[in-house]
C-alpha cells in the first residue's frame, strides 16, 4: 500500500524564509543565498514553501534589477532616489511578509517578475 505524503505546516520557517532577506543589509548577498537554500531544501516538505520561496527569490531578482538600473541612473542624480525607495522596499516588504507567513496569511510582494515559475 502507497502512503501519500502530505507536506506539513511549519510557518516559523516559512517566516524565516521571508527574515533571511534581511541578510542583504549585513552581507549584500545573504538575503538571495540564504532563501534559496531553505526553499531547495525544504519546499518538497513544507506547505506553501515553494510558492513563497519563489515568490522570495523572484522578489530578490526584480530588485536587484531594478538597483543596477538606479545605481547607472545615479550617474545623472535620479537614481539616488531610486536607489533610497528600493532599500526601504528591501527593508520592508520582507518584514510584512514575514509577518503574514507566520500568521498562516498569504504573501505578495508588489513590483515583482515572475523568473521563477
Amino acid at each position: 500500500m502507497e502512503t501519500i505524503h502530505t507536506p506539513k505546516e511549519d510557518r516559523q520557517l516559512l517566516a524565516i524564509l521571508h527574515f533571511s532577506q534581511l541578510l542583504n543589509f549585513i552581507s549584500g548577498v545573504g538575503g538571495f543565498v540564504a532563501p534559496l537554500i531553505i526553499w531547495l531544501l525544504k519546499k518538497d516538505e513544507i506547505a506553501h514553501m515553494d510558492e513563497q520561496g519563489k515568490q522570495v527569490l523572484n522578489f530578490q531578482i526584480s530588485f536587484f534589477i531594478y538597483a543596477i538600473i538606479g545605481a547607472i541612473l545615479s550617474l545623472i542624480l535620479v537614481g539616488f532616489l531610486l536607489l533610497g525607495i528600493i532599500a526601504l522596499l528591501n527593508l520592508i516588504f520582507p518584514i510584512i511578509n514575514g509577518i503574514k507567513a507566520s500568521n498562516g496569511e498569504p504573501t505578495h510582494y508588489p513590483l515583482t517578475i515572475n523568473f521563477i515559475k
